[in-house]
């Protein structure tokens, strides 16, 4: 996300000093993108009665509650953060709907700080295009590559998930997705 990091320096100060202005200037800049980053994400069955603009406004709000926590370490800065308190958010609610009776057992492993792997292995340009190739799916492919991809979950997991019969129909499902997910990220142009 291209942004003044100057502006952004002056809007975070006068965010912390009280000024609503400044914050309400902050949510207008980040709030949309990070809508378009989280949409596909939080697959149907972990859905709630809240959906992805509800689940970012609520991470801005506390996120900007706490933005005196925040040290700003250079250009983008801010967006990484909030970026990774989206994901932070989505995994909640992703363990959230674990607990529901109907829902599936996630990994006992706590989410890492760091950056993904999948943003270290292909960088910034590298994630834009599989973020708009994603878009692209229909929303079952996107979920199966969400699930093994960003979520690692094992094809048992995405079959109860998806209300797959087995395993291998979810394996099956995984590796169909991700062919178009590298078709659509090869040309960009949607495959008949």
């Amino acid at each position: 996300m291209a942004t003044d990091p100057t502006s952004t320096v002056r809007l975070l100060a006068s965010a912390r000093s009280g000024d609503p202005d400044a914050l309400n200037e902050l949510f207008t800049r980040y709030g949309p993108e990070l809508a378009r980053f989280a949409r596909g994400r939080l697959p149907r069955w972990a859905r709630d009665v809240a959906d992805t603009p509800d689940l970012v406004q609520e991470t801005l709000l506390q996120t900007f509650k706490q933005i005196d926590r925040f040290e700003c370490r250079g250009d983008g800065a801010l967006w990484a953060y909030l970026r990774q308190a989206v994901m932070n958010r989505i995994r909640d609610e992703l363990r959230r709907a674990a607990r529901r009776p109907a829902g599936l057992p996630l990994s006992d492993q706590a989410p890492s700080d760091e950056p993904s792997p999948l943003d270290e292995a292909i960088g910034r340009e590298g994630v834009e295009r599989y973020e708009a190739a994603l878009a692209r799916l229909s929303e079952d492919d996107r979920e199966a590559v969400i699930a093994r991809v960003e979520l690692g979950l094992s094809y048992a997991e995405i079959a109860e998930a998806t209300g797959r019969s087995t395993p291998n129909a979810a394996r099956m499902a995984v590796v169909r997705a991700l062919l178009r997910l590298s078709e659509e990220m090869e040309d960009g142009q949607p495959r008949p």
